[in-house]
Formats: C-alpha cells, structure tokens, sequence
C-alpha cells in the first residue's frame, strides 16, 4: 500500500510550491505573422486579444489564441492545409497572410495561447525543440559571441552548442545554473549574449533562481534564456521573473500525448521578437498547421494534466525513498534537495519528472529499465504515459566522455497518469 499524501509531507516531500502564475488584470494575445504590424487584424476569428475577463490559466489554455468563428461559430481553430492564400490585387493580403512558411493562421492561434500562457509579448511555433533553440541562436548572436549553457544541459542542446554553434563561431562555457557566482564566473564581458539555462535541469533536476540570474545576465549585457520544458507554462512562468526568452519543445508537456513533435519560443521584447520572426522565416522550421492544432489541443489540458502528472510522480518519490536498492532520490519536491527553497519559490508544483540512482553499477540500472513493463523503455517525456529510459546511454550520451557526462546508475522517470498504484507496482517488480 502507498503511502498517503499526509505521510508525504512527514517524510519532507513538498506537495506545492508557493511560485505560480502571477495575478493577470488583462492578457494581451500578440501573435501576429512576421509579416503583419502590431495590433493590425488577421484573416479570420485568430486576431489580437485582449482577455480582459480570461484571466485564470486554465481559463487562457482554452480561450486565448482564437473566438469562434464568426461565419460558422466552431469553438476550435480549423486545420488550415494550405501553403499560398488568394490575395485582393497585387500585395493585397488578407489578414496579412501570403505563404505559410511565413504565417499559417493555425500556427498564430497555437502562438497566440503560447504568449499568453508564458505571459510574454509575442510566440513562435516551431517544427521541433531543437529548430527553435537554433534559430534563437542564430537570431541573437553572431561568430565571436559567446554563451553560458548548463553543466548537465539536455544532450540535444549541448550537440547544438559543442557541434554544430562551435564550427560556426559560437562559443560556450558549462556553468552550474544552481550556483549564480559560477555562471556569473563564466561570462565573458563584451563576448556574452546568452545565458542559457534549464529549470529543472535534463535529468539532474538542478533548479536556477530564475529571478537572480536575470540579474547577473542583464548586468553583463546579456540575455536570459530560460528553457521550461521540464516545468511547462503551468508550473512555472520564467517572463514574469525577469527572462527574455522562453523554449520549449512543446513535444513534451504542452502538446501532452506522444503525438506531435514542435518547439516554441516566447519573448517579452518586441525588438528581440523581431529578430527572431525574420529568422524564423528565413531558416523555415516552422510548425504545420497538423502539428499545430495538435499542440494547441493538448495545451487546452495542460494544467489537468499537470496536476496529475505531480500527484503520480509524488506517489513515486515516497516509494522509491524506502526501497532498499535505491540510493538516491532527486526531486525538486523533497526538502533536502538543494533546489527546493527556490524551486518553491518559482513554482507552483514540483513537476512528474524523477530521477533516481540505484545501489548498484550500471548493470543494474540497465536491468531495471529492461524489466519495467507499465513504464515504456523509451526517451522523452511529458506525455499521459510513463517512460522509463537510462539517461547515460540514451537522452545523453551524446555527453559521455564530457564534463557533462550523467552517473551511469541513473534512472529517469517521467511520470504518466496512469493509476498511481500500477505505476508504484511496476517499479516494485523492476527493482526485484
């Protein structure tokens, strides 16, 4: 039998965060096509918003973005497969909208619930995670620049910076995002552009006061950038404590179903919002109106899902912090995780990702892997079900060799909602 949310508490497990969204008078919906100038209206029933009375999260999920359409009243955007539209004479657009590689009013409405739930000034919907951060970093900097990323940053984006940024011009220097003086010991004046950072970290589940690193970016120059995918808009809103972008590959929480690939970027500046949308439609890794309305959907859930995914993962932590062959346990949750006073701070629960280390080598975390049947043996994460994937040969081992390399007995956990006593129950067989 489980342990009760009460017996949690006792064995310092936090359940809630004091973070959360900060209170929202109006929400302003600005996510308007590259091409078209702020505040002008677009084809259709997806325009610039002011949600002056949709100020709740959930309430934004489901309304920001789009209205009815006014011809035919559907509640949800359509699907538009299309790649040119009619225009009325020579440079005539409707609604602004001339190519979909540029703008596709599916596409806005997802940036439109995007910048609204980020609170930010302007969303851009990409192909995947990775085509975001590149072009992010192609928009903001240029050969001779520098950037400070994570010391255990998502192999992905540790590839994206030692392989393929490097080559180009970009250099970067590892960084604790835990540890403020030591990414401010990384800068370069003058040569810094980026401070990048994860929060939770991919797989450690370090935490970054976002707030603090604002500051030590801002004073250098610099911009911060925070990727919330672990947390997702729900958990936790980096623009309202001081970041100037948000990425997120919306592949995990936000579309929330193991359906679509994308990846999304938030600003709270108009001017970086225009390098950005001029970059976007150069390089083209935009997102399809398919892949769109999948996102856009799944967004609708999110803060349901959420919810679900921390109360399972919660359930998680008590059992795995009594079993004999696990040696650790990392959660942002549990009081003697380092990170836990900030991530309190900074967000309103604790998130479904888990992290543990076994009693054992390698081998033994590979068996375990091997062995769970409810938890799917595969990488990524954020969908309604569980994974179950060995970091060190997976997620990340495109760092083995590296300052970033991940211990080898590591286990990482996203946290489904499915029935909470199957998941505990599987992870009980798998351990033996």
């Amino acid at each position: 039998m489980a342990p009760s949310p009460r017996s949690s508490a006792r064995r310092g497990l936090r359940t809630r965060g004091r973070g959360g969204p900060a209170p929202v008078a109006a929400v302003a919906v600005r996510s308007h096509p590259s091409k078209i100038p702020r505040g002008v209206a677009r084809v259709g029933s997806v325009s610039t918003q002011e949600h002056s009375e949709k100020t709740g999260f959930e309430t934004r999920a489901i309304h920001a973005g789009y209205e009815p359409d006014e011809m035919t009243g559907a509640v949800i955007p359509p699907i538009y497969a299309t790649s040119t539209y009619k225009q009325d004479g020579v440079g005539g657009m409707r609604g602004g909208y001339e190519y979909s590689r540029s703008a596709n009013p599916t596409r806005t409405a997802l940036e439109g619930v995007l910048t609204a739930l980020e609170q930010g000034e302007r969303g851009f919907a990409f192909a995947s995670g990775m085509a975001a951060e590149d072009t992010l970093m192609r928009a903001l900097c240029r050969p001779g620049d520098h950037a400070v990323i994570p010391d255990d940053a998502y192999g992905g984006t540790f590839r994206l910076f030692d392989k393929v940024a490097a080559p180009w011009g970009l250099a970067h220097s590892p960084a604790a995002v835990s540890d403020v003086d030591a990414v401010r010991a990384a800068i370069r004046p003058g040569e810094t552009k980026l401070v990048w950072v994860e929060t939770p970290t991919n797989p450690l589940l370090n935490i970054g006061d976002i707030e603090a690193l604002a500051g030590v970016a801002h004073e250098a120059g610099a911009l911060l950038v925070v990727d919330n995918t672990f947390a997702s808009p729900y958990l936790q809103q980096p623009i309202t404590l001081g970041a100037d972008v948000v990425v997120h590959s919306t592949t995990k929480y936000c579309g929330g179903h193991s359906d679509v690939v994308g990846g999304a970027l938030v600003v709270r500046d108009l001017e970086v919002a225009e390098k950005v949308a001029f970059h976007q439609n150069s390089m083209g890794a935009v997102a399809g109106p398919f892949d769109s309305f999948l996102t856009h959907r799944g967004l609708k859930t999110l803060g349901v899902r959420m919810d679900r995914h921390c109360d399972n993962a919660e359930r998680v932590v008590e059992f795995l912090t009594k079993h004999p062959k696990v040696a650790q346990v990392i959660y942002p949750g549990l009081e003697e995780h380092p990170g836990h006073a900030v991530a309190s701070k900074q967000m309103k629960r604790y998130g479904g990702i888990v992290s543990f280390r076994v009693k054992g080598d390698e081998q033994l975390a590979l068996d375990v892997c091997a062995k769970a049947q409810v938890f799917t043996l595969g990488e990524s994460l954020g969908g309604v079900e569980s994974l179950i994937e060995h970091p060190g040969r997976m997620t990340h081992a495109s760092v083995a060799g590296t300052d970033l390399e991940v211990p080898a007995d590591l286990i990482r956990l996203s946290v489904g909602i499915e029935t909470a006593d199957d998941l505990l129950a599987d992870l009980d067989r798998a351990l033996g």
